[in-house]
């Protein structure tokens, strides 16, 4: 259950239609379910604001599609899959209501949401080749609620690519620059916008790459300020703290609060 699936009960407590006893069990009910081979967490949502997601890699098409099945059960509205095989993707498609991304090797089971977040995401990439961890990065935000603008092929070998784009990038409220080979492309997205930047090196590149170490060095070393750096090929890591970045946490009063300031009024 999400956050939202307990302001709901909530909402219907206070409305009267939802027995406080009704309440209570369904707000106490199993924080996991465990499926032997998995054990699926049902309270992330609640705790941390988004959902269980599942990494597809190392498990097998059948463990992916029963794990999808319990959440899509638990009323899940998008369950995110990421590192999917074809093959997976197949399984799993026979059964439920999948949406599979080849290129970033995603699958949403359910449907995108609406944009809620305060504003755009970008994702730069330096070549074409750095598209698969772009796109596991962009699904990634936008199963979490966010308007995504995607900027590929904008890379520093041909500087006029990436300047031609300075008004979106200029007016982004977080951009997730992915790129490999020596990883320049950061540093200069860093010096261009007043947003954080999410840099995130890809294994593209020739031996000296070091199948990403070079870029990933070259991030963390960046001049640029506000630039942070995920893993190697970590498109989900970077898509996921772009939308905690894109979503501030505001305050509301709460029902005791709104009592009290009417009781001193």
């Amino acid at each position: 259950m999400d956050q939202q699936g307990v302001r709901e009960i909530l909402r219907q407590v206070a409305a009267g239609t939802c027995p406080i006893d009704q309440a209570v069990l369904q707000l106490k009910m199993e924080p996991f379910r465990d499926m032997g081979f998995a054990k699926v967490d049902r309270h992330r949502g609640l705790r941390q604001g988004a959902a269980e997601v599942i990494y597809g890699a190392g498990k097998t098409p059948g463990q992916i599609r029963d794990i999808a099945a319990s959440m899509w059960e638990d009323g899940e509205r998008a369950v995110l899959i990421t590192r999917m095989s074809q093959e997976a993707a197949d399984l799993v498609g026979a059964s439920l209501p999948l949406d599979y991304h080849p290129m970033g090797r995603v699958g949403v089971v359910g449907e995108m949401p609406a944009p809620t977040g305060a504003g755009q995401v970008v994702v730069c990439t330096g070549g074409t080749s750095d598209m698969p961890v772009a796109e596991e990065a962009a699904l990634t935000a936008q199963v979490l609620g966010n308007d995504v603008l995607r900027l590929y092929d904008v890379g520093v070998a041909g500087l006029h690519r990436t300047l031609s784009h300075l008004e979106e990038i200029m007016s982004a409220r977080v951009i997730i620059a992915i790129a490999g080979m020596e990883g320049a492309l950061a540093s200069v997205i860093g010096g261009l916008a007043d947003c954080p930047v999410i840099a995130v090196p890809t294994s593209v590149g020739y031996g000296a790459a070091f199948g990403g170490l070079a870029a990933l060095l070259s991030m963390l070393n960046s001049c640029a300020s506000g630039v942070s750096v995920v893993n190697i090929d970590n498109g989900f890591g970077a898509g996921y703290l772009a939308s905690m970045i894109n979503h501030p946490k505001g305050f509301a009063p709460g029902p005791c609060q709104g009592a009290e300031a009417a009781q001193a009024e």
